[in-house]
């Protein structure tokens, strides 16, 4: 079974390739080249766990050269194969054209259970994984530079940034070799939260369009519509938080041992709470518990986010999915069956490989800051505050009128780094969605959003070969 099953994610992700490649105008050759991932690293290597000797297996795929550095997480799960690496990889290329971050995608992953080892193994795991990318040239701030993923977090990064740097002393912009890193370590402020915050941003303006909404019937913003979150992640916990305060009412929050629904709405803060009291978010007060976490995938609602893992909803059960819009913010959440079935009912689905970008986005951003090695804000906060302050002094001079202190405070206030990022952020994502919708409006006979998503990408990505005149 598991080798039947062995190459579906790669291939679904060629599939809707495929599926946009007639509105293109590229040479077959060009395009098969975009498809293909061009460098595959298989490695395993030994680790002393305890007493004895395990050997990990492990991946780091670099799907395309067209810009570099390469970009894309490292995952830990024993779920992890060539096959899935491969189709991250692939999706990571796309995600980074599509959002106009200079990258071309890779992605990595240890095939392990990180739950089931030490902090001290999963660190000699990890610093040993990196020494392995490096002697391949596989890392580096101008070749590939990877960044947290299911499993991983700002504590594998600054292991592998420490291993990096010793391996590689007096290199100046060492820093760069790896994104999601601690603040302290050079991260940037507004990552942990960018993935989560780009999916609410992609829906948002998607649901400002009041021709989009009309089609589905539905009212103009994010405020008073039902969502549902399936995972309670780093992205699935905010993409919760920011609907919740845009208005929105979360009305159930799945994981995977089971689900929670509360027609009022949840509060994500003390569901994770409740779970990390309990170690479920079952028997939440005032919920009502759902025992198969897959069934709030079919409640009635609004807006589905899937912010889990890949194809959890497909042929067999997207019939029975009532929302009207889903916004993938896991990687792959859907079949392409799964699309088809949509396509028929008219449910608009937001794909992944561009409503998930706001991490990449971000690491972009956080390898600029390495880069130039200073603080975004530095450099014009106080004189932004100054320069307010003083204009500011001059309007209530004019006009004999003091401004509320509440609005003084907001308009004198200069942009520090967190500000900067999630500004450049929301520019990001408004204008990745624009661009996707006015492909897919150009075109009538481009079936859905994701074809057009694909359709902008492969433009960009063939534009950017033809560029370097290598397809002339």
């Amino acid at each position: 079974m598991a080798a039947k099953n062995e190459y579906k994610f790669f291939e679904a992700v060629e599939k809707s390739f495929d599926k946009a490649t007639p509105f293109t105008s590229w040479d077959p050759g060009i395009l098969e080249q975009i498809k293909q991932c061009n460098a595959v690293y298989r490695m395993f290597f030994p680790v002393k766990i305890g007493d004895k000797i395990e050997v990990i297996k492990a991946y780091r795929v670099q799907h395309s050269h067209h810009k570099t550095p390469c970009k894309g997480g490292i995952r830990f799960s024993l779920s992890v194969n060539l096959d899935e690496v491969m189709a991250l990889a692939a999706l990571m290329t796309y995600k980074c054209a599509i959002v106009n971050v200079p990258f071309g995608g890779a992605k990595g992953g240890i095939a392990i259970d990180p739950k089931k080892y030490s902090a001290y193994d999963l660190e000699k795991i990890t610093r040993r994984y990196t020494s392995e990318l490096i002697k391949k040239n596989f890392i580096g701030p101008g070749t590939d530079v990877p960044a947290p993923d299911y499993g991983t977090g700002e504590r594998e990064m600054s292991w592998i940034l420490d291993t990096y740097m010793s391996m590689r002393p007096g290199e100046i912009d060492a820093l760069g070799c790896v994104t999601g890193k601690p603040i302290t370590q050079g991260g940037v402020r507004g990552r942990r939260e960018a993935t989560g915050l780009g999916v609410y941003f992609g829906v948002r303006e998607v649901c400002m369009m009041q021709d989009v909404m009309d089609r589905l019937g539905l009212q103009t913003g994010v405020e008073g519509k039902r969502v549902v979150v399936q995972g309670l992640g780093n992205v699935g916990y905010h993409v919760a938080k920011f609907f919740r305060e845009g208005g929105a009412r979360v009305i159930a929050l799945a994981e995977f041992e089971g689900a929670i629904m509360n027609p009022d709405g949840l509060n994500e803060e003390e569901v994770f709470q409740h779970r990390r009291k309990t170690g479920s978010i079952l028997n939440f007060p005032g919920a009502v518990n759902i025992e198969k976490s897959t069934d709030a995938l079919e409640l009635d609602c609004d807006i589905l986010i899937p912010a889990a893992l890949e194809n959890v909803i497909d042929g067999e059960n997207a019939p029975r999915i009532k929302a009207k819009i889903i916004g993938e913010a896991a990687n792959g959440p859907l079949t392409p069956d799964a699309d088809e079935v949509f396509i028929r009912k008219g449910v608009l689905v937001i794909p992944d490989m561009y409503l998930n970008a706001g991490g990449v986005t971000v690491s972009y951003f956080e390898w600029l800051k390495n880069l130039s090695h200073v603080r975004y804000g530095r450099l014009e906060k106080r004189f932004t505050e100054n320069l307010n302050s003083h204009i500011l002094g001059q309007l209530e001079e004019l006009t004999e009128k003091k401004v509320r202190s509440n609005e003084r405070d907001f308009i004198m206030h200069g942009p520090d780094e967190a500000d900067l990022v999630n500004s450049g952020l929301e520019e990001t994502m408004i204008s990745a969605t624009h661009e996707i919708m006015n492909c897919w409006k150009g075109n009538p006979d481009i079936p859905d959003m994701r074809t057009a998503a694909y359709v902008v990408a492969i433009n960009k990505v063939g534009t950017s070969y033809a560029e370097l005149g290598i397809f002339p």
